[in-house]
């Protein structure tokens, strides 16, 4: 009788049927394409946002279908696999296929609990929340600016625990299949209009603490005017932060005993008809002329409601132009360049591409028909500035997917959005005829405003001069 080769009877389970072959091909194929990219990860990550998918989500997915295929196509090949064994000891078979599947299922269990967990590791990192995504571009572009830069996504988008996680990747599955059906939204819904942002007692207050203690903080905005001489003015603010039981802003919105509650009437909660505050064991509820609260969300506040864009702040152009005016990537001697960038910034452009290209040229064109003489001597200045401004359009705008400036409004002041003034606006009002104040002296003291070179920046040994450092 001619020699039996011991590993006969596992060719004969594994080639029965050729669902179970395919099984065994694509777990091969998945296996030795993950030794192919582990030892990058090993050495310095996978920052490559593809490299990262392929990694972690598509090697695992097939993986694991290979390893649901094998099963089920022994199973479908049982009566092949009985007849091919009929002249052997099947007994005997039977345990050394026991045997290698035993082994090799250990061995799949140690890969894919290694896959598992990269894959879910992996789906934590701001690689995969904004550059995988397409989508997310530019709430991962906005990220990439402070102070926020250096946390990570999952910090504060996702609580702590295990009730968070679930709920974070169920939201984020919904959200897949939105994208992969093209129907998510354009432009993407914020934490507030979502609704899906987890408490800030589990994120923001894990590092900033609400009873804290602050105090007046010192506040300095540069503002340059669009004459010709892009004249530089500063207004000089005392802020009233407080916190804890002192008061102050945040003291009154969130200290011991403080409790607010609001109604919205649209889902990015910029018109708030209803306010019941709570302090010291009294109650207070606040409306608006005429708001019909019926049937309206009520919300708690935290620290989002009014820091909603922290972490993913996008500028206003005006806002953007004075920063880089500031600090010098614009040159400022350039005459009216404040006008001239501002303009170039709120034009309509259909992609990034055309933005790119226009920006540069567009202000070129202006000194070369206005300027002639600064157009020819001072070609390197308007270059940069060029740059300088084109950055700003790609860091904010985002025409394919309909997100441009004030898309997405920042609740922190009352500038440049409602901000402050959705409730304190002198007309929520009690029954008893109390509103809800809007003085400004209520949250800053205002020590120059719009002043060229103040006096009391002086007095700080804050001049001008020192500013521009």
């Amino acid at each position: 009788m001619p020699h039996e080769s011991p590993h006969r009877p596992i060719l004969v389970v594994l080639t029965s049927h050729w669902v179970s072959m395919a099984g065994v091909a694509l777990v091969t194929l998945a296996g030795f394409s993950w030794l192919l990219v582990l030892p990058a990860n090993f050495r310095s990550g996978i920052t490559n946002a593809y490299i990262g998918l392929l990694a972690f989500i598509a090697i695992p997915i097939v993986f694991f279908a290979g390893l649901i295929l094998i099963p089920v196509g022994i199973y479908l090949g049982k009566r092949r696999i009985a007849a091919q064994l009929d002249t052997m000891d099947r007994q005997k078979a039977w345990r050394r296929a026991g045997t290698f599947f035993a082994v090799m299922t250990a061995a799949n269990v140690v890969i894919g609990s290694q896959l598992t967990y990269s894959a879910v590791e992996h789906m934590d990192t701001n690689q995969f929340c904004g550059q995988t995504c397409h989508v997310m571009k530019p709430e991962y572009t906005a990220h990439l600016q402070p102070p926020h830069e250096a946390v990570a996504c999952a910090t504060c988008h996702i609580a702590p625990g295990a009730q968070g996680w679930l709920r974070a990747k169920t939201a984020g599955t919904r959200q897949l299949m939105a994208v992969v059906l093209n129907t998510y939204p354009r432009p993407i819904e914020s934490g507030l209009e979502s609704n899906r942002l987890a408490p800030s007692a589990l994120t923001c207050e894990r590092c900033h603490e609400r009873n804290r203690y602050f105090g007046p903080r010192l506040r300095t905005i540069t503002h340059f005017k669009d004459d010709e001489m892009n004249t530089r003015t500063e207004t000089v603010l005392v802020m009233m932060v407080g916190g804890g039981a002192n008061g102050g802003i945040h003291g009154a919105h969130l200290g011991p005993g403080v409790r607010v509650r609001y109604a919205a009437a649209d889902k990015s909660r910029q018109t708030i008809p209803w306010v019941e505050y709570t302090a010291n064991g009294v109650t207070r509820t606040y409306a608006a002329p005429g708001a019909k609260t019926d049937g309206l969300p009520v919300f708690e506040i935290e620290c989002s409601d009014c820091h909603n864009r922290t972490g993913h702040d996008f500028a206003t152009p005006e806002n953007a132009l004075d920063r880089g005016l500031a600090e010098g990537s614009i040159p400022v001697s350039l005459p009216f360049i404040k006008k001239t960038g501002l303009a170039l910034l709120q034009a309509s452009y259909s992609s990034p591409e055309e933005a790119a290209g226009k920006i540069p040229a567009g202000l070129e064109s202006f000194y070369r028909e206005k300027y002639p003489n600064i157009a020819s001597g001072r070609s390197a200045d308007i270059q940069r500035a060029a740059a300088a401004i084109g950055s700003i359009y790609a860091r904010n705008v985002f025409p394919d997917l309909k997100v441009t400036w004030g898309t997405y409004p920042n609740n922190l002041g009352h500038m440049d959005y409602p901000g402050c003034f959705r409730c304190h606006d002198d007309s929520h009002i009690t029954p008893d005829k109390k509103t809800i104040g809007q003085d400004c002296n209520l949250c800053h003291n205002p020590l120059a405003m719009d002043e060229s070179n103040p006096a009391v920046l002086k007095t700080l040994g804050m001049d001008e001069s020192l500013l521009k450092r």
